[in-house]
């Protein structure tokens, strides 16, 4: 099994292999720790490394036949996949919501003007311009552990990550506000693993088949659409979410300039059977406003 060797992305694993022993008691499982551009280079912002940073050395282990499966944080993988791979299992989704960690104050409203706000995500970054235009958002990389020490070192008055990763590391009683989906609408995919497999391996496909939650495929199916159809990625400020309930489906997705002085969000609802038809339809009801607002990002 083939991963990134930072402890949240192995927290994220044994989380899976635990899943896995749990279907299949007897399976035998090795790790196989993989290094991705996105942890070699630690200075150069997320944005100007491109698409897949955090994925490509996984894949690679699975392409040259030295790992059977792998395991990504949804939020990193290309919408664009690679033809040999697929995206064979998605387990059950933790909090795909985005939360406000604070040195001062305890929501964004009660930050200080001029308050420094770590993130490296133009999606959230525009998305708390559109609500506090007041703030300075500050490029930050590193792992969560990272993040939160400069955070209380001073560098921050406040950072924004997910909610999934403080939950995944014990360290959720530090989220002061998580923000709601109207407020800050997540990245495609926050929240969701998924475990890949060589395409032409189906006896591997079917065993990891054992963990798959057809909500959280439905979700990250209708999600990964909606980008898709905008043409956006982790390097532009569009989002998406979906959430369902039974044999309903609803989505919501954002897209914004890069200060947030213009943002456009929406929500359509369909069915959890047809969820890449939900994604496309809203992203084609978007395109007229949200193409301009990329264009302003860079797409």
């Amino acid at each position: 099994m083939a991963t990134r060797a930072c402890v949240l992305a192995l927290t994220q694993t044994h989380s899976v292999i635990a899943l896995l022993h749990a279907a299949w008691p007897t399976l035998e499982i090795e790790l196989v720790p993989a290094s991705t551009p996105g942890d070699r280079d630690k200075r150069t912002p997320l944005t100007s490394l491109g698409e897949g940073v955090f994925v490509k050395g996984i894949e690679e282990e699975l392409l040259s036949d030295r790992a059977d499966i792998a395991v990504h944080s949804v939020k990193d993988v290309p919408t664009l996949g690679t033809p040999t791979l697929e995206l064979a299992a998605f387990p059950k989704r933790a909090d795909p919501r985005d939360g406000l960690v604070c040195r001062i104050g305890r929501c964004l409203a009660e930050l200080p003007p001029g308050a420094r706000v770590g993130t490296g995500s133009p999606r959230r970054a525009a998305q708390l311009l559109a609500v506090r235009s007041d703030v300075r958002v500050a490029p930050i990389r590193g792992n969560l552990d990272t993040r939160l020490r400069r955070l209380h070192d001073g560098e921050f008055e406040a950072l924004v990550v997910a909610v999934a990763g403080l939950a995944r590391l014990g360290r959720l009683s530090e989220l002061h506000h998580a923000f709601s989906f109207e407020e800050c609408t997540p990245a495609a995919g926050q929240g969701a693993l998924v475990v890949q497999a060589r395409a032409n391996d189906s006896a591997t496909r079917a065993l990891v088949t054992a963990i798959d939650d057809p909500d959280c495929r439905a979700e990250v199916q209708a999600e990964r659409a909606f980008l898709a159809s905008l043409g956006g990625g982790c390097q532009l400020p569009a989002g998406a979410v979906a959430r369902a309930s039974g044999a309903a489906l609803k989505l919501i997705g954002v897209a914004a300039s890069p200060d947030g002085r213009e943002l456009t969000r929406e929500q359509h609802c369909g069915r959890t059977s047809a969820p890449s038809d939900l994604g496309r339809g809203l992203a084609e009801r978007m395109l007229p406003r949200a193409r301009g607002l990329l264009a302003l990002a860079g797409a």
